[in-house]
């Protein structure tokens, strides 16, 4: 069907309410814009269902979200299951909790048991309720870091991970098989009340959660003698607020400051540009707080609460923001070296990160003897991973990571966590502190043992249909006609995703890895959630000056190859 003709359905259709037939007549002079609403559905991607919200296929609006989870109902009960159930948590976006009480309407109209969060909730919350209540599915109602204009939707399966293949296939097969809303109840909304299978989970859900983070803590005694570390932390208007600040309370950090102008849910953000921590700029309310305070350490964890940013003092009073792999190296390290420390780190312990991540942890973790998996971008992947070695293979899984700020420890959480992330940022940075180091120095000392290794994102933007067409042009040219060197590095190896055969089985995806000479590399893969292609690079040299000089050469190398 063509986009016109979708765009006349909607405004015409029974189905659809006056406001959105209003907010579709505004436009019916812009075809463009039509086009860009209709053209497509919203698929899954590596965070799930996500959009600009408003009204089209292609929007993130009451009706796609009918769609998908009904499409989710259907495909629970063709399970077979008996008295299936779906836990729904949402983050403070615009419309989230309208999102979530319309998924929960078309679920129980169906006959499911939902167990729907009171109010906003962390993500990893959400896995872990999923595993908690021995739900089928769970749901949650989130767009991560994108800007406030964006709104998503991402299924949980019931081992607590995001949906892979082949459920993620099969339910999208079931999803696009619905081609009208006719036999969609609760699709307007409805009144959840008078359902017996609805049950609305809070406090005592907290509580076991907050406990089971806790249970995580390396080094408690730690936080008794350095209990006074100056904590500045920001939730970014979003779900963190309560449970970060929780979990540091009760593991006994007694100074922490939070920024007051990012403290309550907003789903606008109104100050921040994107409330995203991989921005330096979020982090600039922050940064003024920590100099009023004297703080030692900043967090800033974004709107769903599943990322976290950090800012360390360095010894000459300045700030320095680590980025992503820099915190996962100083956790991977922390993590790994306790563990032997207290003999516990167990044989056939495995560590899992992305292709596209930093290579400095799975170096740390040979050496203590940990196996390095690595997965495709999308912490779904490392929850695969997880499953099926640490549930079913009798391995042990002690920490996972990607390179965008998302970070993993335990068991009972299957999703990047920054309610866990944050409480160990904190009490590593303790751990040096009472060292006389702070995590600055940390990482220059692993610098120095492991080689000086720099890693960059170059994201370039592209909208619409023609940005989408472009960045495929750029994957098939580099896939067809690949260049022999870049920045005057060979390239020695080049991993084609669609096609590649390695050492753990994955499914097919649209990356193209580049192995360059000197244990370098770079990569490129199209954003799965935003019209961009991302392209990943990393170095490694003999001091932080030659790595960085040599991570400018590389990306203007690419820059100029791609011809954007």
């Amino acid at each position: 069907m063509d986009y016109k003709r979708r765009y006349e359905e909607w405004m015409n259709g029974e189905y659809f309410d006056e406001a959105t037939r209003k907010e579709l007549r505004d436009i019916i002079n812009d075809e463009k814009e039509i086009e860009d609403r209709f053209y497509k559905d919203l698929h899954f991607g590596t965070g799930g269902l996500r959009g600009i919200i408003g009204a089209g296929t292609n929007r993130m609006n009451k009706y796609t979200v009918a769609r998908a989870t009904k499409g989710l109902a259907n495909y629970i009960l063709k399970q077979g299951e008996d008295e299936p159930s779906v836990v729904i948590a949402h983050d403070s976006r615009h419309f989230s909790r309208e999102f979530a009480k319309e998924a929960a309407g078309v679920l129980l109209s169906s006959g499911i048991k939902v167990y729907l969060f009171e109010d906003l909730r962390p993500t990893p919350e959400l896995s872990f309720a999923v595993r908690e209540t021995k739900s089928m599915a769970g749901i949650v109602i989130t767009a991560s870091h994108n800007p406030p204009e964006y709104n998503g939707y991402k299924v949980y399966w019931k081992d607590g991970g995001q949906i892979v293949d082949p459920v993620a296939k099969e339910l999208m097969e079931e999803i696009n098989s619905i081609s009208d809303f006719s036999g969609i109840q609760c699709l307007d909304g409805c009144s959840l009340e008078g359902f017996d299978n609805l049950h609305i989970i809070g406090e005592e859900m907290d509580k076991i959660y907050i406990n089971k983070v806790k249970s995580l803590s390396l080094n408690p005694e730690v936080i008794k003698e350095v209990k006074d570390i100056s904590i500045v932390y920001t939730p970014l208007h979003g779900s963190g607020n309560m449970p970060v600040r929780r979990v540091l309370k009760e593991i006994g950090f007694e100074n922490v400051h939070v920024v007051p102008e990012q403290e309550k849910p907003d789903g606008s953000f109104p100050t921040v540009e994107y409330p995203n921590p991989e921005e330096k700029e979020s982090f600039n309310l922050a940064l003024k707080l920590a100099k009023k305070v004297d703080a030692d350490l900043i967090l800033a964890t974004d709107p769903d609460c599943d990322r976290v940013g950090v800012m360390v003092r360095k010894a000459d009073g300045e700030y320095y923001k680590l980025s992503g792999n820099q915190t996962g190296v100083l956790l991977g390290h922390y993590i790994f070296s306790s563990l032997k420390n207290k003999g516990l780190l167990k044989k056939d312990s495995f560590f899992v990160d992305t292709i596209v991540t930093g290579r400095m942890t799975e170096k740390i973790a040979s050496s203590y003897g940990i196996d390095t998996v690595s997965t495709l971008t999308g912490f779904k992947y490392i929850a695969q991973q997880i499953k099926e070695l640490d549930d079913e293979g009798g391995r042990h899984f002690v920490f996972g990571y990607e390179e965008s700020y998302g970070y993993l420890t335990g068991n009972f959480v299957r999703d990047k966590d920054a309610v866990i992330a944050s409480m160990l940022i904190s009490e590593m940075a303790a751990f040096y502190k009472k060292q006389g180091m702070t995590l600055y120095d940390a990482m220059l000392k692993l610098y120095e043992e492991y080689g000086y290794h720099r890693e960059e994102l170059l994201s370039i933007v592209l909208k619409g249909k023609e940005g989408a067409l472009a960045i495929t042009n750029m994957m098939d040219n580099m896939r067809n006609n690949p260049p022999e060197s870049v920045a005057g590095m060979k390239i020695c190896e080049i991993k084609d995703y669609l096609t590649y055969e390695g050492p753990i089985k994955l499914p097919r995806d649209n990356v193209l890895y580049f192995v360059l000479e000197g244990d370098n590399w770079f990569a490129m893969r199209p954003s799965g959630t935003e019209p961009k292609l991302k392209i990943y690079i990393g170095v490694v040299d003999v001091s932080l000056e030659a790595a960085e000089d040599k991570s400018k050469l590389l990306l203007e190398g690419i820059k100029n190859m791609l011809s954007y």
